[in-house]
Parts: structure tokens; sequence; C-alpha cells
């Protein structure tokens, strides 16, 4: 089994190196650590008495380790949920924070365990989550990754400026899209026409 700073190198490795796209509201982005994050935490890398672009430049991958475990796994408390569930969760708090666990909330709600969808890891949460997946073992991993997939194709829908994230150039599957779906099983893997059947009104 895996620990959770397995999770945390293998997330570092999916987020990749230093970005700092317009389009991206994180702003200027390291191992998947925004300027925004290192910010609220006080992470001054360089020791001059601020933190700016120059932080997020310097951050170690062993840094962004540390920050996702203590702040991203932790602090929320997912280790409380169902321990298939906690990859993909993992995964997507470090890209969309709360909403991670709000679409956890809507999707326990769906399957008759009702959950208020406000982020936070609570004893209700925790509780519908645990009964949620003991109705549905085999496919609960799975019904979660689908819905995340579905929530970054609605932001795109809502967002054009983010559509570059989950449509590549040549029309093809974007970052996000491909990322939801490392922890989906393969049946359930969109075809490359069923996405661009999806984003075709895009444009």
């Amino acid at each position: 089994m895996k620990t959770v700073r397995d999770l945390a190198r293998e997330i570092v490795a999916r987020e990749g190196g230093f970005v700092d796209d317009p389009d991206d509201p994180g702003g200027a982005t390291n191992h998947g650590v925004t300027i925004h994050t290192l910010r609220r935490l006080g992470v001054d890398v360089t020791g001059d008495g601020r933190v700016d672009v120059a932080d997020v430049r310097r951050l170690t991958r062993s840094r962004a380790v540390e920050i996702y475990v203590d702040h991203y796994f932790r602090r929320p408390g997912l280790g409380a949920l169902p321990e298939p569930l906690q990859p993909s969760l993992f995964d997507m708090y470090v890209n969309a924070g709360a909403n991670a666990v709000k679409i956890l909330q809507r999707l326990c709600s769906q399957m008759g365990h009702p959950c208020v969808d406000d982020g936070v890891v609570g004893p209700q949460t925790i509780r519908a989550a645990q009964l949620a997946f003991e109705a549905a073992p085999m496919h609960m991993v799975d019904a979660y990754g689908i819905a995340r997939r579905n929530y970054y194709y609605a932001l795109a829908d809502a967002r054009p400026a983010s559509r570059k994230f989950a449509r590549r150039r040549d029309g093809g599957k974007g970052g996000w899209i491909t990322r939801a779906e490392e922890f989906i099983s393969p049946r359930y893997h969109l075809t490359e026409a069923e996405h661009r059947a999806r984003v075709a009104k895009w444009g």
C-alpha cells in the first residue's frame, strides 16, 4: 500500500516544474504549488522577507511534498475517508482545493447518503462516504473519478480560457481529462471520439 508521501511524490511528478500561465488563475506555480499557496502559508523560500515569484522558482520537490502532505491531506482530513478514494481525492485537492470534497459530497447524496456539499470533511461526510463506499465498493472510485472528469469539463464550459487544460490544440484530451482518467478504470475512459463530441460545442 502506498504511503501518503508516496502519493504526494506522484502528484509532484504529475504537476511538473515551474510555469506561469496567464490563463491559470493559480498564477506562478512550481511542482503544483502556487504563489497564492506560498503566500497563504507564509513560505519564504529565499528568506528575503517577502513571498514572490522567486520563491516559487526556488521551491524544491521535497518541500512541495511536505506542503502537500501537511496542507492538502492531513489538514483537510482526507485520511478519514475510505482509503481507496484517497489517491484521487488527494490529487484533486491539490488541483482544485475543497471542490475535491464537494464532488464527493454531491456523489454521496446522489447515491442516497445525504451530505451537505460544503467542502469540509466532518462526521457527516465521513459517515456518508463510508456508507456509499460500502454500498458500491467496486464502483465508488470510478464514480468519483467520472464525477471529477465531469467537473473539469463543466469548468471549461463556463470559462473559455480554461479550455486548453481540458482539450489539446489537436483536439485530443487535455491534461485535466487525462489526469482524472488516471484514477478511472480503462473501461470508463472516454474514447477520443467521445471526448471530441463532448467538446465540439467549444468551437
